[in-house]
């Protein structure tokens, strides 16, 4: 669905109407000529005989129109056989439904703004697709096997396009322009390759998250400035194997990772209002304040600190990752958002009453 191609879901009916419409200019224009009819007198001998209604002519008919009629009336018994049976096959096998159906989804997928773009709704794809939708994030996917697009109508939760992703006007119908970020988890890392080349030409700034077979694809798609190359067979294994080496670590990372209550968030410089920015972890008092914890910092240089001491100042371009329960972690944004808009709140006041104190002053 790269737009709701209307001929495609209505073809048939569009025959039926065409054959119909046939029908009828045939019908008119040779009694017309045939029997030297008006208009009128023309369209209603047309419908009459079409539908077999029986109704007796104007006036009698000559020899050539008698033929005529009666070719015009087994013409017409088939057309209209043909296109009752389209109408009812419309109706019950639901065409009409799906369409509208994709038309809803194709309307949403137009609003669509900062959202995650997902190719492929394998294994990995769908994976991928159900860690979006648990975490609130809006996504569009796309597929192009029948299965897979069944099985996504029967979920009905998952806002779709079906066409391939290695084309650019599928890219462009899921909003590729208006995206934060593309995965593509697609089976072939040929089309992985040519999708990330694709996508990054059409947005430069965007995230781009790669799925990898062969070790010799890694590269291949880090050249196409595939951001992340993700190589789920490896890390099956490395997981399979420190399961075995240290069992609690992995599970206790797979009980964070997989608690819907238990969420890691990273906290931009950007986010913080003015009041926050430049200050150390120790003078934000995150763990005082919500009960949340700072296990990680990224540098402006991209370096990562784990566990940062508590003098880690918040500087330009830096990350905080933030550890807590959903209730914590959403507790601190609000704290956020409330100092942001006191601190403007406060601002404001002071530049009124200043600006009072002047013309009192004149």
């Amino acid at each position: 669905m790269i737009s709701i191609d209307h001929f495609h879901y209505f073809k048939k009916l569009y025959i039926a109407g065409g054959l119909i419409l046939v029908v009828l200019l045939v019908g008119v224009s040779s009694f017309m000529m045939i029997e030297h009819y008006s208009f009128l007198n023309a369209f209603f001998m047309t419908i009459n005989t079409v539908a077999t209604v029986g109704f007796a002519e104007g006036r009698p008919l000559s020899d050539v129109g008698k033929i005529f009629t009666s070719f015009l009336i087994i013409f017409s018994i088939g057309t209209f056989a043909y296109s009752i049976s389209v109408i009812t096959t419309h109706i019950v096998e639901g065409e009409f439904q799906t369409y509208f159906k994709h038309y809803k989804v194709n309307r949403e997928i137009q609003k669509l703004n900062n959202h995650i773009i997902v190719c492929g709704y394998g294994r990995n794809g769908k994976q991928a697709c159900d860690q979006l939708h648990s975490q609130n994030e809006p996504f569009v996917a796309i597929e192009q096997s029948p299965l897979l697009i069944s099985q996504m109508h029967e979920e009905g939760d998952v806002l779709f396009i079906e066409g391939d992703a290695t084309q650019d006007e599928v890219l462009l119908a899921a909003g590729i322009k208006r995206a934060r970020a593309l995965i593509t988890a697609l089976p072939n890392d040929a089309a992985n390759v040519f999708v990330v080349l694709t996508a990054r030409e059409m947005n430069p700034a965007l995230k781009i998250i790669s799925r990898a077979s062969e070790d010799a694809s890694e590269n291949k798609l880090k050249r196409a400035r595939a951001n992340n190359v993700i190589m789920p067979d490896n890390i099956g294994g490395t997981h399979m194997a420190s399961l075995v080496v240290k069992p609690d670590v992995l599970e206790f990372i797979d009980h964070i990772t997989g608690t819907i209550n238990i969420k890691l968030e990273e906290i931009l410089f950007s986010s913080l209002p003015e009041s926050m920015k430049n200050k150390t972890i120790r003078e934000l008092e995150i763990r005082n304040k919500t009960g949340a914890n700072v296990i990680g910092f990224k540098t402006a240089a991209g370096e990562y600190v784990i566990n940062p001491p508590p003098d880690t100042i918040m500087q330009q371009d830096a990350k905080l990752f933030v550890l807590g329960t959903q209730e914590r972690v959403n507790k601190f944004k609000e704290i956020i958002s409330k100092y942001g808009y006191s601190r403007r709140f406060a601002d404001y006041k002071s530049s009124l009453i200043i600006n009072l104190r002047i013309c009192g002053d004149s």
